[in-house]
């Protein structure tokens, strides 16, 4: 399944609280379904429900976009959001919750997320949900049933995938980096290398040759890319746990590069020496559910 992008480079950089990038060029707006539009940016890539009811998105990316956000929206329909969807807490993804909020947009999360955004803003805050869930919720809007399910200890504690079942559309959140590498697991804020293959073995059985899958990073894609990013994963985690036995700690582990027979390409944000670092941490500790 191809599709013809014309998409800007994802350069990023990384906080353990929000992972951002640097590219300063103007949003990126195209179709990717039945009344449904991708949106990219400086940040988390938004999901565009449009129709008869009006509009909704799936992540806001930083809080300096929400203007032009908001006009990208206008030129498919509407710049007023009656939901707005995070998929999970990091800013890059909900920088925006406030200005949304601010006019009159209803944000939506996982408990967790509404945890971790109250700690970081106040309990008062605009940029907290308003509508939080635990398993998963269903949007009935625009004639589209969006089913929003929580997967823990992915990339956070607080990741959720939107199913819009109509459109035959998922995005994926953070759970999926579409960048030709290994993801960045939040293991400080409840993630797991367990967790993401964990998510992604479920939602492949939902997917068809037809589905377009957004990840929360890099160009739209499809099942087989999906699962290709799975095996990667699988890989990835086998690498470790064998460099992982007899007992070795972290600094012998990272000094080994068990990664290194991958052949991946790593960013300055997220090295090699990082993402192994991460790796085994989100190994060594069972998460708590």
């Amino acid at each position: 399944m191809k599709f013809p992008l014309a998409l800007s480079a994802f350069l990023l950089l990384c906080t353990q609280s929000a992972i951002a990038d640097d590219h300063k060029g103007p949003l990126t707006v195209m179709p990717v379904g039945k009344q449904l539009n991708v949106i990219y940016g400086q940040g988390g890539n938004i999901a565009v429900s449009h129709g008869k009811d009006g509009l909704y998105i799936i992540d806001d990316q930083f809080a300096r976009l929400s203007n032009d956000i908001k006009k990208a929206l206008g030129d498919i329909k509407t710049n007023k959001a009656e939901f707005v969807v995070s998929t999970h807490h990091h800013g890059d993804h909900t920088g925006g919750n406030e200005n949304f909020a601010n006019d009159g947009s209803h944000i939506i999360a996982h408990h967790n997320v509404h945890k971790r955004l109250e700690t970081k803003h106040g309990k008062n805050a605009k940029a907290l949900p308003v509508i939080s869930f635990g398993d998963d919720l269903t949007l009935h809007f625009n004639n589209e049933h969006a089913n929003i399910k929580h997967y823990p200890h992915a990339h956070t504690d607080g990741d959720s995938v939107v199913f819009f079942t109509k459109a035959n559309v998922i995005h994926m959140g953070d759970i999926y980096f579409n960048l030709g590498g290994l993801p960045f697991i939040d293991v400080d804020n409840g993630g797991s290398v367990d967790g993401i293959i964990d998510a992604v073995t479920d939602v492949l059985p939902h997917a068809d040759d037809k589905t377009v899958i957004i990840p929360g990073h890099g160009k739209i894609t499809d099942k087989t890319a999906l699962a290709e990013y799975l095996t990667l994963m699988k890989k990835a985690k086998s690498l470790m746990v064998n460099a992982m036995k007899e007992g070795k700690n972290q600094a012998q582990v990272v000094a080994l590069k068990p990664l290194d027979s991958l052949n991946l390409t790593y960013s300055d944000w997220l090295s090699q020496e990082r993402t192994t670092e991460l790796f085994y941490r989100g190994l060594s500790v069972k998460p708590h559910h």
